[in-house]
């Protein structure tokens, strides 16, 4: 039987997004196959096994638990295991490592470069892609070499001219969005609607990275496509979001009383649903993404796509969006756990 470490929780603004997914897959894996080792890492960054009830995860009180034991990771290559702080000098030896952990030092490769470093199959996608996927400007660059159209955009640095950036601003055109260049659930993401909001919307942003993007204001809504593989790629239904003003922010992917609305599969013509999921795939392969990621874009009302973001850690909870795009196609959430630490594990 595969030992595969779960990892959730973390120094993000996503921490309860973590704790969430990682309820969803520790409830919902084949224990016949793989027998999971829960890791948690609090917000302080310790890190501690858990081997407690998994209720108390989502109620962010497992590092509460008695069966909550600090330890660190043994990265011997080709030897991985998690090695027990509490004097009695144990090691959990592990075949794969599932890390649940939403946005910065989590989903930005850090994390993915220390298990590469130690040989540790990673279900999920590796340290280069999880780097570009995580940085708006850099992927959307790459994107366009693709033959993937972006939007037009400025990507500026803490220290650079205020005047500049005001003039960006003009050039691109008012509504736009301000957004760290590396960031997660929309934190830091502001639409500008006229020159006065500009600086303040830059100093929220620069909150969240040293890089910030200027970038239009796309018209039309949002789709989204699930895609699960590495070689041979299985794609979901698509997914439209449709939101009343605004944007979609953290409040509105996960908060009580938002406007968000998804609709999947979306309102939009076979052949346009087609055209959709081709282009995630470009993009996903662009960005050398495997095991499984969500690719976000733009529909205009002229039926243009326009590249967003790759999420390459979505949210896995049975209720979460990329696990019910592949409900659409009939992957039910169980067997979906299980195609992914397959995926990952037997790469």
């Amino acid at each position: 039987m595969k030992q595969i470490l779960v990892l959730f929780g973390g120094c993000s603004p996503e921490y309860s997004v973590s704790l969430a997914s990682a309820y969803g897959v520790l409830t919902h894996i084949d224990r016949s196959l793989y027998q999971p080792i829960p890791v948690g890492i609090t917000r302080e960054g310790a890190w501690r096994w858990y081997g407690g009830a998994l209720e108390a995860i989502p109620e962010a009180r497992w590092q509460e638990e008695p069966a909550c034991l600090p330890c660190t990771l043994r990265l011997d290559r080709g030897g991985a295991a998690l090695l027990l702080l509490d004097g009695s000098g144990r090691t959990l030896a592990f075949d794969g490592a599932f890390p649940l952990i939403h946005g910065s030092n989590g989903e930005d490769g850090t994390l993915q470069g220390l298990f590469e470093l130690a040989g540790v199959p990673l279900i999920g996608c590796g340290t280069l892609s999880s780097a570009l996927c995580m940085d708006k400007d850099r992927s959307h660059k790459l994107a366009a070499l693709a033959g993937v159209r972006v939007p037009r955009g400025r990507l500026f640095r803490r220290g650079d001219d205020a005047g500049e950036i005001a003039r960006a601003a003009e050039a691109l055109g008012y509504p736009l969005f301000v957004k760290p260049v590396r960031s997660g659930s929309s934190f830091g993401v502001s639409r500008v609607a006229a020159p006065e909001h500009l600086a303040a919307a830059a100093e929220e942003a620069f909150r969240h990275d040293r890089e910030i993007l200027l970038e239009e204001a796309v018209p039309g809504f949002e789709v989204s496509c699930a895609i699960l593989g590495s070689t041979a790629l299985t794609v979901g239904a698509v997914a439209e979001f449709q939101v009343e003003g605004g944007f979609i922010d953290y409040g509105e992917k996960y908060a009580d009383g938002g406007t968000l609305r998804i609709y999947c599969p979306a309102r939009i013509p076979p052949e346009k649903a087609t055209e959709i999921q081709e282009t995630a795939k470009r993009i996903y392969r662009c960005l050398d993404c495997r095991v499984f990621a969500r690719v976000d874009l733009f529909l205009t009302p002229w039926g243009e796509l326009v590249f967003n973001e790759v999420n390459t850690i979505p949210g896995c909870t049975p209720h979460s969006c990329y696990p019910g795009m592949m409900q659409a196609i009939g992957l039910d959430f169980q067997t979906l756990v299980s195609r992914l630490v397959e995926l990952g594990v037997e790469a």
